[in-house]
């Protein structure tokens, strides 16, 4: 049984390429999706195995791998590990604006999910209901984004969006909460805190899912052929990735190490380990290492 709790928002710094295998669609690499929601995730399996990887070099003992994240396949020992990792879910993705930049796009299933995870985990949210949404109808925190004749409208890729609220004080208190709670701590990141105060814009439910499923980074590749130094034949594809500034939120589990060749580490000294070598530090997930993709900063939030 698991007994110490952790909260891990991790905030895309780079493209993320969580991959799903291969699609007869357009996209030929499409990134790891939730059935029902067809929000982007990333699987926990996939960060466990992640974790486990960087382990040492985020500064962890070596020595405590086994332990906390079970023997290899193949060893003579077989035992769980006592660290668990969830799926991750979206809680707010970026989308183009014309005013600003970007926003941070969510919606209130996001938001309410987000919540409803970190009650489960000892971490409640006293968030305020927000107000009901309406397709082609937005929440914003400040006017600022706004604009169109009438100063109304939220103009996000090739949408428009009329404010229903233009200074929502109930997303005000989750949009401070959320910079401060599940943002990267240090000076590099502040002002990505602020805008994340200020520009977490609330779309419907529908509407959110359009950006869910279409504003996502898409780039082609050519396999290039070895011998004539040409693109070979086929050999361009399209590979899906999650764009940067995303926010999910995943659960951390621990429970007390299992291996009985091994002194035994209770839980909330596993828990300790685990809030050391990940709270504030760059991870790679997923693939495309090699040409810079999958960088996340993670942030763990504790009771």
């Amino acid at each position: 049984m698991f007994e110490q709790k952790a909260a891990v928002f991790l905030y895309a710094v780079s493209p993320v390429h969580m991959g799903a295998g291969q699609a007869i669609g357009v996209i030929d690499n499409p990134i790891q999706r939730e059935r029902h929601t067809g929000h982007p995730c990333f699987a926990g399996s996939g960060i466990k195995g992640a974790v486990r990887h960087s382990f040492k070099s985020l500064g962890g003992d070596e020595n405590h791998i086994t332990r906390l994240f079970g023997p290899e396949s193949g060893s003579a020992e077989l035992h769980a590990g006592a660290v668990s990792f969830g799926d991750a879910q979206i809680v707010a993705l970026p989308v183009r604006s014309l005013k600003g930049g970007f926003v941070y796009a969510t919606c209130p299933q996001a938001i309410a999910r987000a919540q409803r995870l970190l009650a489960h985990l000892g971490l409640a949210r006293h968030w305020p209901t927000l107000p009901e949404v309406a397709q082609g109808h937005c929440l914003t925190v400040h006017a600022t984004q706004l604009g169109g004749s009438s100063g109304n409208q939220l103009h996000l890729e090739a949408f428009e969006y009329a404010a229903a609220d233009k200074a929502c004080a109930a997303l005000n208190t989750i949009a401070q909460d959320l910079a401060n709670a599940a943002m990267p701590a240090g000076d590099g990141y502040s002002f990505f805190r602020e805008k994340m105060a200020k520009d977490l814009v609330v779309l419907s439910d529908s509407d959110f899912d359009y950006f869910s499923q279409h504003a996502m980074l898409i780039e082609p590749h050519v396999r290039i052929d070895d011998t004539t130094g040409t693109a070979s034949d086929g050999g361009l594809f399209y590979t899906e990735n999650l764009p940067p500034e995303a926010l999910l939120i995943a659960p951390l589990l621990a429970s007390q190490t299992r291996s009985a060749k091994e002194e035994k580490l209770d839980a909330q000294i596993v828990m300790a380990h685990m809030k050391a070598v990940l709270h504030s530090q760059l991870l790679q997930v997923g693939g495309d290492a090699t040409t810079g993709r999958g960088l996340v900063a993670a942030t763990v939030l504790t009771a």
